[in-house]
């Protein structure tokens, strides 16, 4: 179990959103925050604050990534040619946990961390244990022996509530192939990102 897997959920009441779109969000039940002072009014946000909640739902979605990685991604992201917010949108999609949660190997992003870290994940058809890990156009990532018989997997392939996006083309039920690395608009997430706010918030 990833550190961070039973308090998932408090990110969704953090940002006032279902942000992976589950039926079991609380968010579906109450809107307000968490703790004993959830429930207060809130005031009007200042930009700094919209920059920062931007930054902070980007990253609670895949997997609560540490501030140093999601910086690192940032940073990688200013130094290429065109957009920074669509190059940094394409740059989370590249890491091989969320390849796996793309291609329904997992139900949530902690689940594809921890199936990731187990090592039951093949990349080229060699085991990689790294979460953080970028895949490339072409790759191609499957399932191990033992994770196409874990009820775990077998629950994440019945989930009628998301569909494997275009970038990432499955070959039977154990294998996917990374296609391209995606836009922003083809990226299905379940409420509005904005990586443009996420960009302001780091160029201050």
């Amino acid at each position: 179990m990833s550190k961070r897997h039973s308090a998932k959920y408090k990110i969704d009441r953090r940002m006032g959103e279902n942000i992976w779109g589950r039926p079991k969000s609380p968010v579906n039940r109450r809107e307000y925050g968490p703790g004993q002072h959830g429930q207060r009014r809130r005031s009007k946000i200042s930009d700094y604050g919209l920059q920062l909640k931007a930054k902070q739902k980007l990253k609670g979605y895949y997997g609560d990534v540490t501030e140093k990685q999601f910086r690192r991604s940032y940073d990688d992201a200013s130094k290429m040619k065109g957009d920074t917010s669509q190059n940094l949108i394409g740059i989370l999609e590249r890491r091989l946990d969320m390849v796996v949660y793309r291609a329904k190997f997992a139900p949530t992003i902690f689940a594809a961390r921890q199936l990731v870290s187990h090592g039951h994940i093949r990349v080229n058809g060699v085991k990689c244990n790294i979460a953080s890990r970028r895949v490339d156009a072409g790759d191609e990532i499957s399932l191990g022996s033992k994770a196409q018989e874990m009820a775990l997997v077998m629950e994440a392939q019945s989930l009628a509530e998301r569909d494997i996006p275009d970038y990432v083309l499955p070959d039977g039920n154990t294998k996917v192939s990374f296609v391209r690395v995606p836009t922003l608009d083809e990226v299905p997430y379940p409420v509005k990102m904005e990586p443009n706010l996420v960009v302001e918030f780091y160029s201050r």
